[in-house]
């Protein structure tokens, strides 16, 4: 397994952690200022990374302002309860 001497999650291309960034958004509750905005390619060791600095990637901001982002975070929330069930 290929690890960053950073510690952080590696992904092999920028559409796969731009995925895993909308994922994240989906799934949780973020306060602003306090999440994952963007990715980044690492200088160290050439993979993608999330990051919470920087300007917000511009998927995910059109992700979030979209209709979309509030009924999949719905769906997610009813598989959730019948999941604890």
């Amino acid at each position: 397994m290929i690890k960053c001497s950073s510690g952080k999650r590696i992904f092999n291309t920028e559409a796969m952690a731009e995925d895993v960034l909308i994922e994240l958004w989906t799934k949780n509750d973020y306060v602003e200022n306090h999440a994952p905005v963007s990715v980044y390619q690492c200088e160290d060791c050439g993979f993608y990374h999330l990051t919470s600095r920087g300007p917000m990637n511009e998927k995910l901001a059109v992700y979030l302002a979209g209709n979309k982002s509030k009924l999949n975070k719905e769906a997610y929330r009813w598989l959730e309860k019948f999941r604890k069930k």
